[in-house]
């Protein structure tokens, strides 16, 4: 932290004296964003290469149902909103409360991989995914909330497109890494192989930890700092009555309740495709390239249109992608096509959406209108996920999917008219 607070000191200094430079101008894409970016970098190689076996290792190695598959992707979506909130609200009430916050989430998160080798029921395989999201429910909100303070409002669009670009790339690679270490352990036990993934994704993640701790300043815009009373949890809630956020948490709430998790959505493509096991962690690829291609393109068409009309676009490109799934085309170039659509929904609404709540609350709140964003989208894909994982079980996959896609256009039509009143982002 010392590194990291000394470099913020005299880079600030030199900002001030560089000539040529207006007072108090911020750059398009900071140096925090570009740290935070490569934090996130490293810590989703390691959390995507969990990921990318997971679904295959409950499933197929350890022999659950859907609704059991369900109800652990539920855990791994929802459980960490349950402290997002307090994330947030904690972040907001010190000058370095983000990055001490967001520390304690990727350092909880780091622990709980080596974890994995460890534990092989259902049970403690939940208790354990638990843990990591409680970390990643820890680390979200601060970490957002210092994009926002770090970057002028004009251009937070591109900041967003910018980190999550960066931290797509930490996706991309997570899965090729876990396709490369199941390749070099697949003439061993099939349990080695999953076991050799959790031991090295551990790894990787403490080198995250180790990134955020020296390189990422602490006072992420110390001319801005808030100096009245700090913001209690009653404050927090209170920025609901904001309408420009209410209406945003409640669109965000309606389409994360239709939103089929990554994990189901890439099981019905290799059970449509018949990939063999060790071909699974490569799907993810698909979306992660393309995410990272478009992020920051769009997050620059974001700021330009209208964070919330992009938004519901994407979900638009959401709703094409389950209609390809369930249509009868059949082989490589349908699951290419999917990928896409699904990367494309990404770009279009993850950081899209995070730079929308930074514009609906002050600066001094910024954690916390983070976090009561996310708490609602998180929770409401938890629902999702146990929704899906029974209509699954009673149902079979394509009534299951075919019943999500219904129920989607229809939250996106009531999505369009809660944000129709909003003039600006």
């Amino acid at each position: 932290m010392y590194l990291a607070d000394a470099r913020s000191t005299k880079t600030g200094r030199a900002a001030a004296a560089a000539p040529g430079t207006r007072p108090g101008r911020r750059a398009a894409v900071p140096g925090t964003v570009l740290a935070l970016g490569a934090v996130s970098l490293v810590t989703d190689v390691s959390s995507e290469m969990v990921s990318a076996v997971l679904p295959l290792y409950v499933v197929a190695a350890l022999g659950l149902s859907p609704l059991g598959f369900g109800l652990l992707d539920g855990i791994n979506n929802g459980v960490g909103a349950l402290v997002r909130l307090l994330g947030g609200h904690l972040a907001d009430r010190g000058a370095r409360g983000h990055k001490v916050v967001a520390g304690i989430g990727y350092g909880l998160s780091a622990l709980c991989k080596p974890l994995l080798l460890l534990v092989h029921t259902v049970p403690l395989i939940g208790g354990v995914l638990a843990i990591d999201r409680t970390g990643k429910g820890l680390r979200t909100a601060p970490r957002d909330a210092m994009i926002s303070l770090a970057t002028a409002p004009e251009h937070r669009g591109r900041a967003f497109g910018v980190h999550r670009a960066m931290d797509t790339t930490g996706a991309l690679l997570g899965p090729l890494l876990a396709f490369a270490v199941l390749r070099i352990a697949d003439d061993r036990a099939e349990r080695a192989g999953y076991s050799a993934v959790f031991t090295v994704s551990g790894c990787v993640a403490v080198l995250g930890v180790l990134l955020l701790v020296l390189f990422v300043p602490a006072r992420t815009a110390p001319a801005e700092a808030p100096t009245g009373p700090r913001p209690t949890l009653r404050d927090a809630l209170a920025l609901l009555r904001r309408p420009a956020l209410r209406r945003l948490t409640l669109a965000a709430v309606l389409l994360g309740l239709t939103t089929v998790s990554d994990s189901f959505l890439y099981l019905l493509l290799q059970r449509r495709l018949g990939l063999p096991a060790h071909l699974f962690p490569l799907l993810p690829l698909g979306t992660a390239a393309v995410f990272l291609a478009l992020a920051v393109p769009l997050g620059v068409i974001a700021d330009k249109v209208g964070r919330r009309t992009l938004f519901l676009a994407g979900h638009a490109v959401l709703l094409g992608a389950y209609g390809v799934v369930l249509s009868p085309l059949r082989g490589a170039g349908a699951a290419v096509l999917v990928l896409l659509l699904h990367g494309t929904f990404y770009a279009a609404t993850d950081g899209v959406l995070a730079a929308a709540t930074a514009a609906t609350v002050p600066d001094g709140q910024q954690g916390a209108g983070q976090a009561l964003v996310g708490t609602g989208q998180a929770l409401a894909r938890f629902a999702c996920s146990l929704a899906f994982g029974a209509a699954w079980t009673l149902w079979g996959p394509r009534a299951a999917l075919t019943a999500t896609t219904i129920a989607l256009a229809a939250a996106a039509i009531a999505a369009t008219r809660l944000l129709r009143p909003a003039a600006t982002d």
